[in-house]
């Protein structure tokens, strides 16, 4: 085994490890850990099996290796921001909700306080 796949194995190993402590710490969610596991697998996966990479390449008819990586990475990236952007709407809708029903209590609070100062 080469110097670099040990290195490789070992970063890899380090962040499934820093990925779980940010899960216990709360800092990361269960939901999105799972995105960063499994791209980590996937590299773990390609440092032990040293031709990988140049064997699913050419199953998916790429001639050449790096190719297959960056527009993985691509493909990867949109989904991943297409998810993030549904989040984020999901989350404005959330919060626009929220201001709504406490402009309304405080409507309510007003009405009361002003009916027991009457």
């Amino acid at each position: 085994m080469g110097r670099i796949q040990i290195i490789t194995i070992l970063v890899n190993l380090l962040f499934i490890c820093y990925v779980a402590y940010l899960i216990i710490k709360g800092k990361l969610r269960e939901e999105y850990s799972i995105v960063w596991c499994v791209c980590t697998v996937i590299l773990l996966i390609f440092s032990f099996w040293r031709n990988g990479l140049q064997v699913v390449s050419n199953l998916f008819g790429i001639y050449e290796p790096p190719n297959m990586v960056f527009t993985a990475a691509i493909f990867v990236t949109l989904i991943y921001l297409l998810h993030l952007s549904v989040v984020a709407s999901r989350l404005h809708e959330q919060n626009k909700k929220l201001a709504q029903e406490i402009a309304l209590i405080q409507l309510q609070l007003k009405e009361l306080d002003s009916k027991e100062n009457s």
